[in-house]
């Protein structure tokens, strides 16, 4: 039995044993309870999960991969969960377990994958996996990168990130047009913000949607008064700031809002 590719939903079957193997090699430490896959295929990555030390389960939404799945790894019986990880409330499904979270990321909601993670980032120490090589530049990029924004920052409050390899088209059935790029996202010994964590993401997000303003033009929603907008920060556009001095910008943003200042 082999599983049919569904562009509807973004796959792209990695076929390379030896890169596989190099991406479940990113798991590292213990600081979690299990290891979940996500839209592990025909289980390319998730033979080698398995040769780990560390209970391994993983989310296939597409029906012919699960069945494929529960076939040829009797060994997840029970730990196959078929379903929509986008909907997934992990904290409950898990009962609150620590996870380190992998996978070969279908390209058309790899975002969202992250996102999802940052949501539940106090169970999530270790985040792997593959990419399109453009987003994951973006996720490890640093301030002054032409590809910095919002992923980087959103991602680097909270994680230490690590583009760690290019893999090339031609290892997967069927290849994408694009490279793809594995990176690791190890969170922070601290990784609660000073500030109020929706307005942050807020502030970061209204930056960037106009980044080639200075961020005195960028944030004038905020009716900023001008002893605050004469700051040499507001003359700096978006992607020349790191995700603590966005913290800095947010916290005089949540002063102001608050009538502080």
């Amino acid at each position: 039995m082999q599983v049919k590719a569904k562009k509807f939903l973004g796959q792209h079957f990695l076929k390379d044993l030896s890169i596989a193997q190099k991406i479940a090699d990113t798991l590292q430490g213990e600081d979690f309870q299990l290891v979940l896959e996500i839209g592990p295929g025909m289980g390319v990555l998730t033979q080698f999960l398995l040769k780990k030390e560390y209970p391994v389960e993983v989310v296939e939404i597409d029906r012919e991969s699960v069945a494929y799945l529960n076939e040829n790894f009797p060994v997840l019986n029970g730990k196959i969960h078929g379903t929509d990880f986008l909907k997934m409330d992990l904290r409950q499904f898990f009962n609150g377990k620590t996870m380190a979270i992998i996978g070969n990321f279908p390209y058309n909601i790899s975002s969202q994958i992250l996102f999802k993670a940052l949501e539940y980032k106090e169970l999530v120490p270790l985040f792997s996996g593959m990419f399109q090589k453009e987003v994951a530049q973006r996720i490890t990029a640093k301030p002054g990168n032409k590809t910095y924004g919002i992923l980087s920052v959103l991602t680097q409050a909270f994680y230490d990130t690590e583009y760690l390899f290019t893999v090339s088209p031609h290892v997967f059935n069927p290849p994408p047009k694009v490279d793809s790029g594995v990176i690791r996202l190890i969170r922070k010994n601290e990784f609660t913000l000073k500030v109020n964590e929706k307005l942050f993401f807020e502030v970061v997000k209204t930056a960037f949607n106009q980044r080639r303003k200075t961020l005195r033009n960028s944030l004038k929603s905020y009716n900023l008064p001008e002893n605050i907008t004469k700051m040499s920060i507001f003359a700096l556009r978006p992607e020349q700031l790191s995700y603590s001095e966005f913290e800095d910008l947010t916290l005089l943003i949540e002063g102001h809002l608050q009538g502080g200042i």
